[in-house]
């Protein structure tokens, strides 16, 4: 009967997936502790033992540092976490609280908490804020960012709970997978990973790679290429496919560039030519300036899509970066061996205990469970959410679109009514605000040019009268306070220019408006012509519009509806494929680094050579053997590693032909990386005694490092492409 009970309540409780009932006696039971905490002049340290007392112990503590007295529902998120779970919160109830008194309960119970934001804004402004809660709980608390020194890591490190964006924390661990000095290692073992924003970092960027690289040379752009693919006519020279991912050249085209470069472009044996021509084309044709990248400070800067900001060091594979730089006539970025490289999923699946927290989980809550075996536990909000969300306005054509859009901001602004526009690019938050000023409107425009003013920009918008036109960052991770007699104007009213290609994100600009019980509004304009609908459902026929130039006919709204979940599908089976082929990298990279630890601690390395060529163990001095053996077999393994690692990314790159001889790539990459691994071990050995042996050992090592983070080729690799204009051919054929 018990099992029948919890069977019935597990189907309840979705789509969140976690019984909060068991939490919910918990924080009554410390309820009832509350008048005894806090007539207390000093806190006891509570036992994780008895999280009531817990809960009233940090409620109390919370009161007396910050001013903030958490309510019921912040203890439900914080015993959320406790357990391992994502919390989804409201957007203004308080998250960074809750996250705050489960990472002092982790620290109490004696664990080591990281507490990964996504920037380093929100990192430094978290872990200061809370100091003073934290240091009344017994707790130590550090951050880090991307200009601390190595003393500034090492200390925050040496704290209980360290606060970081999640990629410096990995850049940390990789510059850590370098050290050769046992004393330089700067990141502890990892124990419990506390992420904010966590369906933003455990599904939009897992699986970004982050990247350390050495031995620079100069990058190679190819002008003369770019300014062949700017002749090219589209429609004669060259076709784009219908999910605007690929681009390729017509019978003409091809006939066209052969006889302007003089080559034959499809030579198997000469590559390097089509390889560059379709890098150039990808770049003119499918990248775009202000929606894909902005160019600032002589540099191509990308724009994080889920977020809207500028994603800081990141870049595309070398060959795409240098084509776009080519594209804007800029010099070519330094390029480098690739010395190591860990998927953000990966650098999370190191910590045996993950939690998390954000304002939208549930619609995740399928990879949140595939990917890292995390539950969702939906948090109701403290006061009731009143905001007025319309139904979508879907119009037949971008321009009527625009036009609406316009006159409704108009009509909004005439009231008093603060107003935020979400746009999904750069380029079109710019366009907008010219509109606006031509109807005498004064916008501010928050993106991914001017970033460094969000949180002014994001503190006046909800002020009477404000505009504010915005791409996604729209000041996620802070709050818009209402002016004085805003309420009464019903409250920040938030329209989003289009539907994004993840309800997430429109979930998320909706949150913007309405927080912790405050009047607002929300309406999403969107037309038959936006890239959601020509891009994931071209097909499909919209219906006519109204008389009023509205289409009211329900299918509209179900092909918008449509689209998203065919682009939510489509990026899913991209995240379940990238892992498919990063899992087994990630795998052997445990086992090397679990190798190469034990060089970097013990005497390994000086038993192994002394065993293989005693003669020359004793021609050593005695003082420096040890440590002349350790860095031997330490350079033998990062050098034998990095060339695993090219090896693996040619691999990739060539495998999808295995297709053609109806073979599966995946099961083709994992026999031949498995074998091509196995044979690691006695290379690196191999070269170990090599240089052992040898009068004077080349140890040497890049010159320089440096790290970034590699956006996925968003058009696939070289081989993707070429399969499928070959395999669409063989199906016409």
């Amino acid at each position: 009967m018990a099992s029948i009970t919890g069977m019935i309540r597990n189907l309840l409780d979705r789509p969140g997936g976690v019984n909060l009932s068991p939490y919910m006696k918990i924080v009554k039971t410390a309820n009832t502790r509350a008048d005894r905490i806090g007539k207390l002049d000093d806190l006891p340290e509570p036992s994780m033992d008895d999280l009531a007392e817990f809960c009233a112990v940090a409620r109390e503590a919370a009161d007396r540092t910050l001013g903030l007295r958490p309510y019921d529902v912040q203890l439900l998120g914080t015993l959320a976490l406790l357990h391992g779970h994502v919390a989804e919160m409201a957007t203004g109830e308080g998250k960074t609280l809750s996250g705050a008194m489960a990472a002092a309960g982790y620290a109490l119970q004696g664990k080591r908490v990281h507490v990964m934001s996504v920037n380093d804004y929100l990192a430094r402004r978290d872990a200061e804020w809370m100091a003073p809660f934290y240091e009344a709980m017994g707790v130590s608390v550090g951050w880090i960012g991307q200009n601390s020194t190595p003393e500034e890591r090492r200390a925050a490190y040496s704290c209980d709970v360290t606060y970081g964006p999640v990629s410096e924390i990995g850049f940390d661990v990789l510059r850590d997978r370098l050290r050769t000095d046992a004393a330089a290692v700067l990141v502890p073992e990892p124990e419990v990973a506390l992420i904010d924003e966590a369906d933003s970092v455990l599904v939009d960027e897992a699986r970004v790679p982050l990247v350390m690289a050495g031995a620079a040379d100069e990058g190679s752009a190819v002008p003369e290429m770019a300014a062949l693919v700017r002749t090219l006519v589209r429609g004669y020279h060259y076709e784009i496919d219908e999910g605007a991912r690929n681009v390729y050249l017509t019978p003409k085209g091809a006939d066209s560039v052969e006889n302007i470069l003089d080559v034959e472009l499809y030579d198997e044996n000469e590559p390097s030519t089509l390889i560059e021509l379709n890098l150039a084309l990808h770049a003119h044709a499918l990248l775009a300036k202000d929606v894909d990248y902005i160019v600032r400070d002589g540099k191509v800067q990308l724009i994080n899509p889920s977020r809207g900001r500028v994603a800081l060091l990141q870049r595309w594979p070398d060959g795409l970066q240098a084509a776009v730089e080519a594209k804007e006539a800029l010099p070519p970025s330094e390029k480098g061996e690739i010395l190591d490289s860990l998927t953000i999923q990966g650098l999370i699946k190191r910590y045996p205990k993950i939690s998390g927290m954000t304002g939208t989980a549930v619609a995740v809550s399928e990879q949140l469970g595939e990917f890292y075996g995390l539950k969702v536990a939906v948090i109701p909000p403290n006061t009731p959410a009143i905001r007025q969300d319309e139904p979508d306005r879907i119009y037949p054509t971008v321009p009527d679109k625009d036009a609406a859009l316009v006159e409704e901001i108009q009509e909004a602004h005439a009231t008093g009514r603060p107003i935020l526009i979400g746009t999904l690019d750069v380029a079109e938050s710019e366009n907008l605000a010219k509109l606006l000023q031509r109807r005498n409107l004064e916008p501010v425009v928050l993106n991914a040019k001017n970033d460094a003013e969000e949180a002014a920009i994001i503190a006046r918008a909800g002020e009477r009268g404000a505009i504010t036109v915005s791409t996604q960052m729209a000041g996620r991770g802070t709050d818009i306070r209402l002016g004085d007699g805003v309420a009464e104007l019903g409250g920040l009213y938030l329209i989003g220019s289009g539907r994004h290609a993840s309800s997430r994100l429109d979930d998320q600009l909706r949150g913007r408006a309405g927080r912790q019980g405050d009047p607002g509004g929300s309406v999403f304009f969107v037309s038959m012509q936006d890239d959601l609908i020509t891009q994931f459902v071209p097909d499909e026929r919209p219906p006519a519009a109204d008389p009023d130039g509205l289409v009211r006919h329900r299918r509209g709204a179900y092909l918008v509806g449509h689209a998203q979940r065919v682009a939510e599908g489509v990026n899913l089976e991209i995240h379940r494929n990238t892992w498919r082929y990063t899992r087994l990298l990630e795998h052997q990279r445990e086992l090397i680094l679990e190798w190469r630890d034990k060089v970097l601690h013990t005497d390994s390395a000086a038993k192994a050579l002394a065993e293989a060529d005693g003669e020359r163990w004793d021609a050593l001095p005695d003082d420096t053997r040890e440590e002349t053996a350790r860095q031997i077999v330490l350079h033998a393994i990062d050098t034998c590693w990095t060339e695993h690692l090219a090896f693996l990314t040619d691999l990739r790159e060539g495998i999808h032909l295995r297709a053609l001889g109806r073979m599966s790539p995946i099961d083709e990459f994992h026999r031949e990386a498995v074998a091509e691994y196995k044979s690691l071990q006695a290379e690196i050995e191999r070269r170990s005694l090599e240089a052992f042996e040898s009068p004077e050992p080349d140890l040497k090592r890049p010159s320089a490092t440096w790290t970034y983070l590699v956006q996925d080729n968003p058009f696939g690799t070289e081989w993707d492409r070429i399969l499928k204009r070959v395999t669409s051919a063989a199906r016409r054929g």
